[in-house]
């Protein structure tokens, strides 16, 4: 079974896929199934997969698959193909320099995605929940928060609560996060250049300032301080 929504437009999708196992344990995460929406939470595509490797076990508690979903599911590779021409969006092949047509991709632990269907796709094209600093728990190094934690703490529901996942809801929520962060307004980044820019922030703490700045206060610092990642608001066309 698979589906294929419209196509075309220029807003972000999120990608979510399901994993069962593979390997003589079953350890091995293998995808077997994979759904796309978009930012309307509309389902752009969604099939089930057939693995490359036999699976071992098909995790059926969370993932309800079982042996017949797979038989004449598309394999790997045609569900990759499909997955690249939503986010192509018409464009030949990926711009690692700029965006084009292709679509930003959402998605939490794209990168265990992305590596279950074979892809790669360039790193300013991602938005991953997983991997956004804002999002990650704050100890001594940045550690990633489940998609469960971040659904309930920031958007007030629960998902995966018990039985079957299902990929779609995932990529919902993943979506849902994101468009949240997107739409927030940070004055404080106006007059920053968009991208890292060693020269301007040379210029801005040149070293006879080092004293000033440490007589500053902590809420001083921050007031004048500069995130060192790239902040999602930034992709709100509106304020382009």
């Amino acid at each position: 079974m698979s589906r294929v929504g419209a196509r075309g437009g220029r807003g972000a999708v999120a990608l979510g896929c399901k994993m069962v196992g593979g390997g003589s344990d079953g350890t091995l995460d293998v995808c077997a199934r994979v759904c796309v929406v978009d930012e309307h939470e509309t389902i752009l595509y969604e099939s089930f997969v057939k693995p490359l490797i036999p699976v071992t076990h098909y995790r059926y508690e969370t993932t309800g698959i079982r042996p017949e979903h797979l038989r004449d599911a598309p394999t790997v590779k045609q569900a990759m193909r499909r997955v690249q021409d939503i986010l192509l969006n018409g464009e030949e092949s990926y711009s690692y320099s700029s965006r084009g047509a292709a679509r930003l991709l959402v998605g939490h632990g794209l990168e265990h995605d992305l590596d279950a269907l074979g892809m790669d796709y360039p790193a300013h094209l991602k938005r991953d929940t997983a991997a956004y600093p804002p999002l990650m728990k704050t100890s001594a190094r940045l550690m990633s928060n489940s998609l469960r934690y971040l659904t309930r703490s920031c958007l007030g529901y629960d998902i995966q609560p018990g039985g079957h996942h299902h990929p779609y809801d995932d990529c919902v929520a993943a979506m849902r996060l994101y468009k949240r962060i997107r739409a927030m307004s940070h004055l404080h980044l106006h007059g920053w250049p968009k991208d890292d820019d060693d020269e301007s922030t040379a210029k801005a703490f040149p070293a006879w300032r080092q004293r000033e700045l440490e007589r500053m206060s902590p809420e001083e610092l921050l007031a004048m301080s500069k995130p060192d990642y790239r902040c999602w608001c930034l992709d709100d066309d509106r304020r382009c």
